[in-house]
């Protein structure tokens, strides 16, 4: 069935983030999207510990996963597989209307195709974190996240879900028996729901490296993150996302690596 593609101008930011319990941590992991083509990459894995790696269904080939399993090794990263809608076109951020069957087909096949990559090397994929399109949208549809989470689950129950903080992404799968991950985001910014502010706002992006620690050290210590209308809300902040593809990106690791470590927060693999 040909997928129905929608455009949607609010695609990548209109998930609605579900109420949190925090749940305290001294430690956090630092993630980023990885064998998208970006040139920083090898600069960027020295400071993260888990490596979200595109499966070829929007970015990346046989080639790219081999070489960016091989730099997660290389730097001691946890390979996670970063599966997406099949949309090379629009590097995964189309929205599409699938089916039930087609969603679960493709993140399974995705699964498939990074861990040929990782079993040749001697290794495993620890968790799976959706990209783009299909991240947003399971982060605020149950339906689609129950999916997703029921296709990870069928394919390795051991395989750890990433999902927005308190949304539907880590509801479904924690209501199936999955371990997972609530993500934040360094560079973004919130809304009073939880859920990230539009790209097509001109708050989305903190482009400021203290502001981006601020931000990070308030999200990790307190549980708490700072709205773009003032208001303070809590959140569950596991695992923070620095986006590879920013023109800050190997500067915000750096700051953000340092900044951990000096307020004695653990940087380790969730």
């Amino acid at each position: 069935m040909k997928p129905e593609k929608t455009n949607n101008p609010d695609h990548k930011d209109s998930s609605k983030a579900l109420p949190i319990v925090r749940e305290g941590l001294g430690e956090a992991d630092l993630n980023c999207d990885m064998g998208e083509g970006m040139k920083n990459e090898e600069l960027i894995m020295p400071f993260i510990t888990s490596a979200n790696i595109a499966c070829g269904y929007h970015a990346g080939d046989s080639a790219t996963m081999w070489q960016t399993v091989e730099l997660a090794l290389k730097y001691h990263v946890a390979i996670g597989a970063h599966p997406s809608f099949f949309d090379k076109t629009n590097f995964g951020r189309m929205e599409m209307n699938l089916e039930k069957e087609e969603v679960y087909d493709l993140v399974t096949q995705q699964l498939i195709i990074l861990n040929e990559i990782t079993s040749a090397l001697e290794t495993k994929i620890r968790h799976v974190k959706p990209h783009g399109a299909l991240y947003n949208m399971s982060a605020r549809d149950a339906a689609l996240a129950r999916t997703i989470a029921t296709a990870v689950k069928d394919y390795d129950a051991s395989l750890i879900v990433v999902g927005l903080s308190g949304s539907h992404s880590i509801g479904e799968a924690r209501a199936i028996g999955l371990k997972t991950a609530s993500e934040v985001f360094a560079d973004r910014t919130y809304q009073d729901d939880g859920s990230l502010t539009s790209r097509s706002q001109p708050q989305a992006l903190i482009e400021d490296a203290g502001k981006v620690v601020q931000h990070v050290l308030q999200m990790i210590k307190d549980g708490t993150v700072t709205t773009v209308s003032g208001k303070t809300i809590p959140i569950n902040a596991e695992t923070i996302c620095i986006h590879g593809d920013g023109v800050h990106a190997v500067e915000f690791a750096q700051n953000i690596s340092q900044a951990l470590k000096e307020n004695n927060i653990d940087i380790k693999a969730f």
